[in-house]
């Protein structure tokens, strides 16, 4: 796996807008919803490390993005 740089307020915004397409879907599949929760816990995530004190505007690394939303 590469590494890289992850801006956090850009992942959480972009959380946000694809959670906002997400429940204007209007689907109730087992799937939809699990897709729902994995993005809101993104942007739970995302959102926190964007207002950390240090974030100094990038907060996460792909590697570890990638290993937490893994375990979801």
């Amino acid at each position: 796996m590469s590494y890289a740089l992850l801006d956090a307020a850009r992942v959480a915004k972009a959380a946000r807008t694809s959670l906002d397409v997400l429940k204007s879907a209007g689907e109730s599949s087992e799937a939809h919803q699990r897709k729902m929760i994995m993005v809101e816990r993104i942007a739970a995530l995302a959102g926190a490390a964007a207002e950390s004190p240090e974030s100094n505007g990038i907060t996460l690394t792909s590697e570890e993005f990638w290993l937490i939303s893994l375990n979801w």
